[in-house]
This record gives structure tokens, sequence and C-alpha cells, in this order.
């Protein structure tokens, strides 16, 4: 097996467990601060990564150039305002629909990969990348009758249309992401990944900080109120960002982010035992969709 593919899978787990803790904090903070705890409290986590990496296994730390510092800020802006729209969604659908809209992140990856990378995916990819965004689409319809005019309608509405945009920024971050790590060129993949992983949420937390501080200060106080929460947010994922830094070095972030829609069936299952929503069969189908393009994408 490819190195990448448990990897992915690793992130994909990490990232629901995030998630999860992210909601939790919805109740207790605004957007903007649960927004800002995966990255202020994923901040030690991804300087213990890069610092272990180099004391530990002694690897030496990668030469910087303004390239990689383009791809850093231009990453780490898109993903801040992916993640706020991500959470914002939150407000409007259960836990499990709440992330389907952006699920399309893969084929838009696949697209800015293209044309910022020239990273080119073959056809099988491609049909993978579309059975699992056809499954989310039976996903974000599934509370609705089952026609064309609730299909656009839905498409179009204004939940649609956040969890679209979410998805964009989503896919430029992981192109941005890949392109800061290729661009250190050395002296490995995990070095590599940790070194970007470190600026980039660096970069986020200073952001952060400063709109919080311009726009609302009371939210630092109830951001430490929720300390504990935040710090285990913060833990899994920057772990999980780390591995999918690192899947993103050795793989094309389309595919990357294509395995990763695994995630969705982890989403459900927190949905089913942790939230005690409902899924009926419209989800378990779109569900399907995704396993079978993921195995397809594995396989072919």
């Amino acid at each position: 097996m490819e190195l990448w593919i448990p990897l992915t899978l690793t992130a994909a787990f990490l990232q629901n467990l995030r998630s999860a803790a992210q909601k939790h904090l919805k109740g207790v903070m605004g957007t903007t601060g649960a927004t800002f705890v995966r990255f202020g409290f994923g901040l030690p986590f991804a300087a213990l990564f890069l610092v272990g990496l180099h004391k530990v296994a002694d690897f030496s730390f990668p030469s910087f150039n303004l390239v990689f510092f383009f791809w850093v800020i231009l990453g780490g802006l898109g993903q801040i305002a992916a993640t706020f729209l991500l959470v914002h969604l939150f407000s409007f659908r259960n836990f499990a629909v709440g992330t389907a809209y952006s699920r399309t992140e893969p084929a838009q990856a696949a697209v800015f990969g293209l044309i910022f990378l020239g990273d080119v995916a073959g056809h099988a990819t491609l049909v993978a990348i579309a059975i699992t965004v056809v499954g989310v689409m039976l996903i974000s319809v599934a509370h609705l009758p089952m026609n064309w005019r609730n299909l656009f309608s839905s498409l179009v509405s204004r939940n649609a249309l956040i969890g679209l945009a979410s998805g964009t920024l989503f896919s430029i971050a992981a192109v941005s992401y890949r392109a800061a790590s290729l661009s250190l060129g050395g002296p490995n993949f995990m070095m590599q990944a940790a070194t970007t992983l470190f600026f980039t949420i660096l970069f986020q937390t200073v952001a952060m900080l400063a709109w919080i501080y311009l726009k609302d200060r009371s939210e630092l106080t109830r951001i430490a109120q929720a300390w504990k929460t935040s710090l285990f947010v913060g833990l899994v994922g920057a772990t999980a960002s780390f591995c999918w830094f690192s899947a993103s070095t050795l793989q094309q972030a389309a595919v990357v982010k294509a395995l990763g829609q695994v995630e969705m069936i982890f989403t459900f299952a927190s949905s089913v035992y942790f939230f005690r929503e409902k899924i009926n069969l419209t989800e378990i189908a779109g569900c399907l969709f995704i396993v079978a393009g993921i195995i397809a994408l594995v396989l072919l």
C-alpha cells in the first residue's frame, strides 16, 4: 500500500474528531472563536512536530524561499475562510449533512491543481472523484422529496452556496499547501510537511488573533474558558493537518482529498452515536456512492 493512503485515512478520522469538537464549541463561543481554536491551540503541537523531527529523527531544516511563503499565506487565508464558512454552516443543517456541500472539494482541487501546478488527473481518477461528488449531492438533498426541481433548488440555496464556497476555498488551500511543501525541495516529505504546517498555523494564529482583537475581544474570554476542549481540537487538528500535508506532498491534492471523503463515513458514525441525529436511506445511498468512489480511486 502506498504511504499516502494510510496517511489520508488517519487525517480523515482525526479531522472528523476535530469537527465534532468544534461543533460542541459552537455552543459556547462564536463562529470566529470556534474557527480560531484549531489554529491557535494547534500551534504548539505543530512546533512540537517540527522540533521533534529535527531533534529526534535528525532531519535538517529545509531552505526557505519567497515562493514557499506565498503559497503558505494563500493557503492559510483560504483555509481560515473555508473553516469559518463550514463552522457557520453547522447552524443550518445537522452535523452529517452540514459538511456535505463542501465535499465538492476534490473535484475543485483537480481544477486548481491543473491550473496552479500542472497536475493532470487520469480518466479513472476523474470518474472516481465524480462518483464521490454524486454521493455528496445525494446527501445534500436527503431531506427533500427527490425530484429535479428540489435538486436544483438545493444546489442554489444559501446553504449550498456557503458550502460550495467553502469547498472552493478548501481546494485552493489544499493545492497551495502541496505547492508550498514541494517548493522546499527536501530533505524529505515529513520535514517538508511539518515545516509547511508550522508556518501555516503560525500565520493563521497571528491573523485570527488580530481579527478577534479588533472585532470582538470578549471572544478571547470564551475561548480561554473552553481551553480543555480547545486543546483537544488543537491536538487532533494539527495531527490531521500534518497527515494531510504529508499525503499531499506524496500525491496530487485532488486524489488525496477524494480518498479523504471517507471522513463522511466517520461523520455519519458521529451523528448517530454522539449527536443522536437520524440518518435516512438517501443519506445512506450517498454514503455508499462515496465508498464506491473511494474504492475505485484506490484500485484503478
